[in-house]
């Protein structure tokens, strides 16, 4: 949730380290999908056909942004990316064995 009336709750008083870096990424990332959340929630909450769809391509921004830092987050990070892809492969093979099999 915004800290609105202060426009220094986010400044960061020091250069990031590598480490802080990878770790703000996450939490932008953490926020991006928790904006997705609120405005899809809000648009299901509302029968006014012009909210929801100017809600929803909100969202849709949103998820883009979530692919432009989680890309970013690949490029500094590439063990990230090794990780997600294990676990893109653990749910396909999932998948394939039609959800009946262990995770590995």
């Amino acid at each position: 949730m915004a800290l609105l009336g202060n426009p220094f709750v986010a400044n960061v008083t020091k250069q990031m380290s590598f480490d802080e870096t990878l770790q703000a990424l996450r939490v932008d990332l953490a926020g991006e999908l928790e904006a997705i959340i609120g405005y899809e929630a809000h648009a299901a909450s509302t029968d006014d056909e012009r909210v929801k769809k100017v809600l929803l391509h909100i969202a849709d921004e949103e998820r883009q942004h979530v692919g432009e830092l989680t890309q970013l987050l690949y490029i500094l990070c590439p063990k990230e990316e090794e990780h997600a892809v294990k676990g893109k492969q653990a749910i396909i093979t999932q998948q394939q064995q039609n959800f009946q099999g262990q995770l590995q």
